[in-house]
């Protein structure tokens, strides 16, 4: 699922993609409490915010933790008519030590752990890709409890 942010005046600002989440990621998983089975189970109400970009010339105070406020209210709906099925946490990555995710802090995300630098399509476990921080973003309160039952 794709957004692209605009201003009042129709200029582009950001973009923003969402997808499936990680099949296996053993810091979210921890967070979260998760079994093997809880996971499998569960797996699909857990989403990716896999990209999110604010074009490199807008230069606006606090736009990126309101782009992700708004955007994450809107997702739960926009996913649930789509997928039919209702989001219950966002997970997203970010390459360290390139950036700090101070964005993702800044609008309440929390930082679980570090990947372990092998990639969402690695088979032959070669730990060849950037280590990445692991932020989370609950998207209802009742969050932890549903997604372990």
């Amino acid at each position: 699922m794709r957004y692209a942010v605009h201003d009042r005046h129709r200029r582009l600002l950001a973009l923003l993609g969402f997808s499936t989440a990680a099949r296996k990621l053993a810091a979210r998983d921890r967070f979260i409490g998760w079994t093997p089975a809880l996971r499998e189970k569960n797996l699909p109400q857990v989403i990716d915010n896999a990209r999110f970009l604010i074009l490199p010339w807008i230069e606006i105070p606090n736009l990126a933790s309101h782009i992700l406020s708004v955007v994450c209210r809107q997702l739960i709906e926009d996913w649930t008519a789509r997928y039919r099925i209702t989001p219950l946490l966002i997970e997203t990555f970010v390459e360290t030590p390139r950036f700090t995710g101070t964005t993702y802090k800044a609008s309440g995300w929390t930082q679980v752990g570090v990947t372990l630098g092998r990639g969402r399509y690695d088979r032959r476990k070669q730990y060849d890709k950037p280590k990445k921080a692991i932020w989370l973003r609950p998207l209802r309160k009742d969050w932890k409890r549903t997604l372990n039952r």
